[in-house]
């Protein structure tokens, strides 16, 4: 992104004065899928895209917020004192909820805000954009208000305002990921304990591609919810005989000693895609540490297979995409990331073969599908963070 040109459109549209610079990463999950919200462990980093935002303050009670990714919806205006959730208001309801939150928690923010956001996010990728949002605009509150507020407190928040304000029932490891992450490091992360590790992400000469199917999703509107509600439905019928209080809480041994409590066999199925994804984790990250990158990416092959066929959330476009980056050189595992129904997978790839890769993989999926997948070699990146002027910053 050029620096120069963002700082003169925000001069542009809210006139020129001092202004200061953020970022919030992206995230990618390298296993661990539809866990998070069944107190289990995950595997994510930040990455190199996301959102950047420039900020001030105004002398009164108005936010007034402009994306360059919705520029047909112009400047949404709203008051401090109007924080309530409107459909019409579309995107900045993310930071409307995150500024909602930290005055009801009792934050001393008196004045309002002209902020600029400009993502490298592709919209609807099942990168995390919300989560993005979410925290970047968490950072400028504590920045900009001097807020003492613990970054585990904003990650919370996030996920507050995506549960309780968005609607949408999400677990919390997005918004750690985008909060928490570091340079050239994942974390395994115990969603039920927010205990966490950081695993060094040493992939020597392969690299992580990052396929996105270009297919629309909207997650409020996806069976994200109706996939959750299966989950707990599981729980339940489990709960009838064994005293757990989340699916990870089973070995992958004793699920399959008590399965046949769940009557209904899809619902066997979520629960059986939990506990064994559950149990990928742990291992996969094992291998990790161990630098075996060759059992990392067969769990990463698993992970998929169970993903789509016990759990049923990837679909044509990602299976298409997974299945023909498998028949590839060069390839050591690869599956679809994030919620599903759409938007992306990853692959690690030796970086010899990273270009013949994405080469076959999009004509394939074009012939398939209809349209084209977009294709992106990710860096492992820091959480979200204030820019000083003299940092460099990513295209």
């Amino acid at each position: 992104m050029n620096k120069s040109a963002f700082i003169k459109r925000f001069n542009d549209i809210f006139g020129k004065g001092d202004h200061r610079l953020f970022f919030s990463p992206g995230r990618i999950n390298l296993i661990g899928e539809h866990i998070d919200y069944n107190g289990g462990y995950v595997f994510p980093c930040a990455i190199t895209l996301g959102t950047y935002a420039l900020a001030r303050l105004r002398s009164d009670r108005e936010v007034h917020l402009f994306s360059e990714n919705f520029e047909e919806k112009g400047v949404i205006t709203f008051s401090l004192d109007q924080l309530a959730y409107r459909k019409e208001d579309g995107w900045t309801n993310y930071p409307k909820g995150v500024l909602a939150s930290l005055i009801q928690r009792g934050a001393a923010i008196n004045l309002g805000l002209d902020i600029l956001y400009r993502g490298n996010i592709p919209n609807q990728a099942g990168l995390s954009s919300s989560a993005s949002i979410e925290l970047l605009t968490g950072v400028i509150l504590e920045k900009m208000y001097h807020l003492d507020i613990d970054r585990l407190e904003l990650v919370k928040i996030g996920q507050e305002v995506e549960n309780n304000f968005i609607h949408v029932n999400s677990g919390i490891m997005d918004q750690f990921a985008v909060g928490m992450g570091q340079r050239d490091t994942a974390m395994l992360l115990d969603c039920k304990t927010l205990s966490y590790e950081r695993v060094p992400l040493v992939l020597g000469e392969y690299e992580i591609v990052i396929m996105n199917t270009n297919k629309r999703r909207e997650l409020a509107d996806s069976k994200y919810n109706e996939r959750r509600a299966e989950c707990e439905e599981a729980l339940k019928a489990l709960q009838t005989k064994l005293a757990i209080h989340e699916l990870c809480d089973l070995t992958e041994a004793r699920f399959e000693a008590n399965q046949s409590l769940i009557e209904n066999e899809t619902v066997r199925r979520r629960a059986r895609h939990v506990v064994t994804e559950n149990a990928r984790t742990i291992k996969a990250a094992e291998a990790l540490k161990k630098g075996d990158l060759k059992t990392f990416g067969a769990f990463m092959n698993r992970s998929h297979q169970s993903l789509r066929d016990d759990y049923e959330v990837t679909g044509k476009e990602l299976d298409t995409l997974v299945e023909t980056a498998w028949k590839q050189e060069g390839v050591l595992g690869a599956r679809m990331t994030g919620a599903g129904f759409g938007g992306c997978a990853i692959a690690i790839v030796h970086r010899d073969r990273a270009q013949s890769f994405i080469e076959a993989v999009g004509r394939i999926y074009r012939s398939e599908i209809g349209y084209d997948a977009s294709f992106y070699v990710a860096e492992v990146g820091d959480g979200s963070k204030a820019i000083e002027e003299e940092e460099e910053i990513q295209s």
